[in-house]
């Protein structure tokens, strides 16, 4: 698989996932809904200071440490597709090491720069320790809400399919809400799912090594095959 093609598939994704979220993030409230195909599928607008699909790890300092390691995995990342590429590893490998590239660009650049270029955001109050949420539309700003790697992840894609109670004689969640799917999410969360997910499914056809055509000898000769003859 050419460069060029990996490139502009990343490229793709990372576009298509800022713009959503540019567009969530100046035009909706925060935690407004809006549905789209009825009621299982609705833009959502949550923040994420943590990791993906809402997870949260460890305060303000678990944001920024899993900022730091969402960096690393990007220069990594870098120097690993262009190893693979060389190395002339299957296509679908490659696509699905790009998909869990891109997606984690894409939310490198929430984390590290949305703080800095918008002026509404959630907010860490160590004196409860909690992130506390905004009033009104954020737009544009040159203050910004917060500094280098401290801007929060922007979800918007909400599936709630399935709603109900679980039934009443069901060990401890019985009688319980439950809602599937809960987690809101946005593009680069599910591209990363789809590249680690494919992987593990197909791992065996994705990383089977390839025939070494250098090392294909091809025998020559002049003699005439037929039921008499047997070339060894």
């Amino acid at each position: 698989m050419k460069r060029k093609h990996v490139v502009l598939l990343i490229f793709l994704i990372v576009a298509i996932d800022q713009i959503l979220k540019y567009y969530i993030k100046t035009s909706f409230h925060l935690n407004e809904s809006r549905p789209v195909f009825g009621s299982w599928f609705q833009l959502y607008f949550v923040e994420n200071p943590g990791m993906a699909y809402g997870w949260k790890f460890g305060g303000n300092f678990g944001k920024i440490a899993l900022t730091v390691f969402r960096l690393i995995a990007v220069i990594f990342g870098t120097w690993y597709l262009g190893h693979i590429i060389k190395k002339g590893y299957r296509k679908g490998f490659i696509i699905c090491a790009a998909l869990v590239y891109a997606g984690a660009l894409g939310n490198l650049i929430d984390s590290c720069f949305y703080g800095m270029i918008f002026d509404r955001g959630m907010t860490f109050d160590p004196a409860i320790g909690e992130y506390i949420g905004y009033g009104g539309l954020a737009t544009f700003s040159s203050a910004g809400y917060a500094s280098f790697l401290h801007g929060n992840v922007v979800d918007m894609l909400y599936f709630p399919i399935i709603k109900g109670h679980f039934p009443e004689w069901m060990p401890f969640w019985g009688g319980e809400y439950f809602e599937f799917f809960r987690p809101i999410f946005n593009i680069a969360d599910a591209s990363i799912s789809t590249g680690i997910i494919t992987i593990l499914v197909f791992q065996k056809k994705l990383l089977a090594p390839l025939e070494d055509k250098k090392n294909t000898k091809i025998v020559e000769t002049t003699a005439i095959a037929d039921d008499n003859v047997h070339i060894l």
